[in-house]
């Protein structure tokens, strides 16, 4: 897929798998709500969770999005690279405002209100930025295309 047919998919995507490495040295795969912004993907979660623990201990990262029911409709996007945890409160209310639009349909006009009331739950949360290094992409609609 193309950059432009890459971004398409994502914004289709409900969600990422996460892979972490866990503690023991093996994959930890979770599922994430995420957002696309212009300075790349964004998640949030809790501060304590083992996900955020296997980041520190190792950023590295790979994620997945896919979607297809059967293998002529087989599209994904694998990222290979690290993740950055970020502390910082206003982040982490932008990146939760983002959520709210994307997955909960609130109007984007009540975007800076839902951020700022949120301000104190931030504290218990980190932003995750998706600094990939290698971007993998298929569509198996085009496969079926070509054999037409």
């Amino acid at each position: 897929m193309s950059q432009g047919e890459v971004a398409a998919f994502l914004n289709e995507c409900p969600t990422l798998i996460l892979c972490t490495i866990g503690p023991d040295g093996v994959p930890d795969p979770v599922p994430m709500w995420f957002v696309q912004r212009s300075e790349g993907i964004f998640m949030r979660t809790y501060a304590k969770s083992q996900k955020v623990a296997n980041l520190h201990r190792d950023p590295r990262v790979s994620v997945l999005a896919e979607r297809g029911e059967r293998y002529a409709e087989l599209r994904g996007v694998q990222f290979s690279g690290a993740v950055e945890v970020s502390s910082d409160i206003p982040l982490i209310c932008d990146v939760f405002a983002d959520l709210l639009v994307k997955y909960e349909g609130m109007d984007p006009a009540h975007r800076a209100e839902a951020a700022a009331g949120y301000r104190e739950t931030a504290s218990k949360m980190v932003a995750l930025r998706l600094v990939p290094d290698r971007t993998i992409s298929w569509d198996h609609r085009k496969l079926a295309a070509a054999h037409d």
